[in-house]
């Protein structure tokens, strides 16, 4: 670290962003006032004395302030300029005028694209006041996100010829873009705002968007350009590899991940190899080190080669799209190439340093990007982590030991953030990881590159290469697939808390540390290749064990006994294949750097270092089954009524750790759509909603699934809950649909052996000592013969699943979609006695409350409609809270205004999913405590 004053300041600036970021008001002064108290200590322990604590303390407030000034300024200028307020803006209708700002992406039946707007003018009878002011957005940076639904196919094309830089004219109407609705979900509107954007325009059909071209020193935009450059690209990978190939390598080569098949995309992230799929810095690694062994073939000299390849770099950073991996790569390899033509030292974790307060003080919310936290971290951990991984393999091949300790080195490294954010893990990730990169990123990638520009010049000679990089993406694809069916190894995580990410980091480091130092010297072989060697310390003059040889990192190194400050400096006898390895691949090269992670003596483990090896691996392996487990209030039931829309979809979590999904949501669409609205990646919120959430919360396993009733907006969202959740009961009404997709998800529980069970009155679940399910509808006779079908059932709201829970000493009402005729009969068989005799097994536990008794919460049915919920009904069960599933602005009127009048009648509390987002009550000893995401106001 001493030797490093760079990357001590940009850890500083680091800290003061991520502070400001996760802190406001009080918060962040009390807690920069605690930082800046511990901070010089710190800094003496690792060795800074005198100014440079200053200037490290500077770059801690730099950080914050930077932090702050920018969210100051990232504001939306509308409501001042409208002299509106931003709620009323939510919905209103006005004509824009502007800068088309970004590249278009068609999909289906939409056109999505980025505006920078100039002016605003309301629409006639929009706003009173102003229908016909146009109002000028001068000196400001006004973006939008615009989201064109297309009404013909024919417009497909006209939306493919708009293009970046085009002044646009466009009517439509202002929306507030979505917000996190559930505890943990996905917020568009932070994530928009981290785009600097603040507002989506949505428009009805092109007809509703108008374009110029621009004209003179406007055509000459150099992104526009390289818009026009990657489309061409792309349709070239489309004349070359069919579906799904074409995709899968413009998403590899172009950096065109958006065109990746979803079922691909989905098998690839299950591995954790969606660094694949999208360009990073490997990509740009292979470029480099390409171009610069390209241009020694061509007797170029050493400095006129790093000058081409220097300029080089920006052009395709801008051409694989820019993402933040790339632009790290980009910066440290321009760094690099830099520092090798005249001559310099070179440092790989200076020039990350570099690279990373570079970025950040272009943009700070670089911070919270997922590309940005994983490219600098796993670049980062192969420089320290590496060196102390790569003595565990000394006794392996020189090619295996080098592919093996990157791989390890880089899922140990990559694994705390892939859980922060995906929340699931493959144990063969290690295994795909090493099998599948090499090929991809050393054949497959440079194959497919290498087809893509012979068919610029004659197609047919880039057929042979094209089929080839077929045949290995098949090879892959199989191979994917195939690891993807073997059960049991994807494990989900909840999502873990930063300081327990920074104790993983913390303790890993220690364990491997006295695990090297336990390997001791390894003997010096001249003839021995390895690509990377570990830093030990040695004495003048005496070589590094493991130089590479030809082909390899060749350059021999001389320490000075202190081993401080002294860095790698390029040799310029050295072969352009050792220069353009530590060029573009700093990471793997850090071994060779001044001290660093492995600058430790060679020493045999001793008694104490076993011991610690013993006691840190112990640590290890409990906060890793600590962050396993699926985190619960101990003794308490939480019932956790999911914000999926328009729909119903429930978490139950029992006293005993047990997990019941009542219905999963579901996408409804109308009639047969046309083939071409068809969009790649549908919305779909089983697999956007009620997974991630499931996963996120650490549900391993469902104990069981209760589906009401077979309708599509509470069935549809089950079919990705059976694909990727393993399920130990399946629970029904005991009738069919008769539709595809009903059928396709009984189908999957078979396949995947999961037990079905139709339910009828009378039976119950008891899922804990303190958790009883009592279903008390619907009362249908379901024997089959051997042999026979389900049978359709054409009133699926009549026939609605309806049960009672009693939980931690609460009565909780469940009642599907279940309609007026349903409720009557019910309370006619409460009446006469004919429901409580159907519980004769148990007639000791089971009782149904009198008139003057209550149910604690009820949950209304049909989503508040006024099919349901009479005032007989609400009146017998005599809720004391009421919760009612229905979607925000909704086009059906849920909740009935009849049905909230009726509730009120009876003194129930109302809580809406509409209005509060999702609603969780935990229970415990027949307290319930309700918390609901969203203000009411809201």
């Amino acid at each position: 670290m001493k030797g490093r004053p760079l990357l001590v300041f940009t850890v500083c600036w680091l800290c003061g962003s991520g502070m400001a970021c996760a802190m406001t008001g009080w918060t962040l002064l009390w807690g920069m006032v605690g930082a800046l108290a511990c901070l010089p200590f710190l800094l003496r322990w690792i060795g800074m004395r005198g100014w440079a604590i200053g200037v490290f303390i500077v770059a801690l407030i730099g950080g914050a302030v930077h932090w702050e000034w920018n969210e100051a300024r990232n504001v939306s200028n509308l409501p001042e300029i409208t002299k509106i307020a931003a709620e009323d803006l939510d919905g209103y209708s006005a004509t824009l005028h502007g800068t088309l700002d970004s590249d278009v992406r068609v999909d289906g039946d939409r056109a999505d694209f980025q505006i920078q707007m100039n002016s605003i003018e309301p629409l006639s009878g929009a706003q009173s006041g102003t229908a016909s002011e146009v109002l000028r957005v001068a000196q400001t940076n006004e973006r939008l996100m615009v989201q064109v639904r297309l009404a013909e196919e024919e417009e497909q094309q006209v939306v493919a010829g708009w293009r970046r830089g085009d002044a646009i004219t466009l009517t439509g109407v202002l929306t507030l873009p979505g917000e996190a609705r559930n505890f943990g979900g996905f917020d568009y509107r932070n994530y928009l705002k981290t785009q600097y954007i603040h507002w989506l325009f949505k428009v009805k059909g092109a007809s509703s968007v108008s374009t110029v071209s621009p004209e003179g020193m406007g055509k000459f935009n150099i992104l526009r350009w390289n818009d026009l450059i990657r489309s061409k690209l792309g349709s070239a990978v489309d004349r070359l590899f069919p579906e799904p190939h074409a995709g899968y390598l413009k998403g590899l080569i172009i950096g065109m991940a958006s065109d990746i098949d979803p079922d691909t995309y989905g098998q690839f992230s299950q591995l954790g190899l969606t660094h694949i799929l999208a360009i990073s810095g490997t990509h740009v690694a292979v470029y480099v080190a390409s171009l610069l062994l390209l241009l020694s073939w061509l007797r170029l000299t050493r400095e006129t080669s790093l000058t081409i390849v220097l300029l080089l770099i920006p052009a395709y950073v801008l051409l694989s799209g820019g993402s933040p991996s790339v632009i790290r790569a980009g910066i440290m390899s321009m760094i690099g190439l830099y520092m090798a033509r005249r001559g310099l030292a070179r440092d790989g974790l200076q020039m990350i340093s570099a690279a990373a307060l570079m970025m950040m003080w272009w943009n700070p919310y670089f911070l919270l990007s997922v590309s940005f936290q994983l490219s600098f971290l796993v670049t980062a951990g192969l420089m320290i982590y590496m060196p102390l991984i790569n003595r565990l393999f000394n006794g392996w091949p020189k090619a295996l030991a080098a592919t093996a300790s990157v791989t390890v080195t880089a899922q140990l490294i990559s694994f705390p953030v892939t859980i922060l954010y995906f929340n699931q893990f493959s144990l063969l990730s290690f295994v795909a990881n090493f099998l599948l990169v090499s090929l991809i990123s050393a054949v497959v990638l440079p194959l497919g590159t290498v087809a893509l520009l012979l068919s610029f010049l004659w197609l047919p000679l880039a057929k042979p290469l094209a089929w080839v990089a077929i045949m290995l993406n098949k090879v892959t694809f199989v191979s994917v697939e195939w690891m993807n069916s073997l059960p049991g190894f994807v494990l989900i995580w909840a999502t873990p808390s930063l300081l327990w990410i920074a104790a993983y980091y913390a303790i890993l480091y220690a364990l491997l540390f006295l695990l090297h130092r336990g390997k001791g010297e390894i003997p010096q072989a001249s003839n021995m290749e390895e690509d990377t060697a570990p830093l030990v310390r040695t004495h003048r003059g005496q070589g590094l064990p493991g130089a590479a040889q030809s082909g390899g990192l060749s350059e021999r190194m001389d320490r000075d006994r202190q081993g401080e400050g002294q860095q790698v400096r390029s040799n310029g006898s050295g072969s352009m294949t050792t220069l353009s390895a530590s060029i573009a691949w700093p990471e793997y090269t850090s071994a060779f750097t001044a001290r660093g992670a492995g600058y430790y003596m060679g020493e045999r483990m001793n008694l104490f270092h076993k011991g610690m090896c013993g006691l840190l691996a112990l640590l290890l392996v409990v906060g890793l089954g600590w962050a396993y487990r699926t985190p619960q209030i101990a003794g308490t039931g939480v019932v956790q009524f999911l914000d999926i829309g328009q729909g119903d979809s429930t978490l139950i979590t029992t006293p005993g750790g047990k997990h019941i999904l009542v219905d999963g949501g579901g996408t409804v669409s109308f009639g047969n759509q046309e083939s071409w609205r068809i969009r790649r990646d549908p919305y779909e919120v089983g697999a956007k909603v009620v997974v991630p959430l499931l996963k996120k919360r650490g549900i391993h396993r469902l104990d069981a699934v209760i589906l009401t009733h077979a309708d599509q907006d509470h069935a549809g969202g089950l079919q990705a809950v059976l694909e990727q959740i393993p399920v130990e009961r399946f629970m029904f009404n005991g009738t069919t649909s008769g539709k595809d997709n009903f059928e396709k998800l009984l189908d999957t529980a078979v396949e995947r052996s999961i037990p079905l069970y139709a339910i009828q009155q009378g039976m119950s679940y008891a899922a804990d000592e303190e958790t009883v399910l009592y279903f008390i509808s619907p009362d249908l006779d379901h024997s089959l013969k051997t042999g026979g079908r389900l049978p359709v059932s054409e009133h699926q709201n009549h026939d609605s699943v309806v049960f009672l829970l009693d939980m931690a000493g609460a009565s909780l009402l469940f009642t599907g979609d279940m309609d007026a005729a349903a409720e009557q009969n019910l309370l006619y068989m409460i009446q006469d006695g004919s429901l409580a005799a159907s519980f004769k097994q148990e007639s000791d536990s089971f009782s149904l409350p009198a008139v003057e008794n209550s149910v604690d919460v009820l949950k209304v049915a049909h989503h508040g409609s006024k099919t349901s919920s009479t005032e007989a009904w609400l009146q017998y069960w005599h809720a004391k809270s009421a919760v009612i599933s229905a979607g925000a602005n909704n086009t059906y009127g849920h909740p009935n205004p009849g049905v909230l009048e009726r509730l009120e009648a009876v003194g129930s509390q109302i809580y809406r999913t509409d209005q509060m987002g999702e609603v969780q009550m935990r229970i415990k000893d027949g307290q319930i405590d309700v918390r609901y995401k969203l203000s009411m106001d809201e």
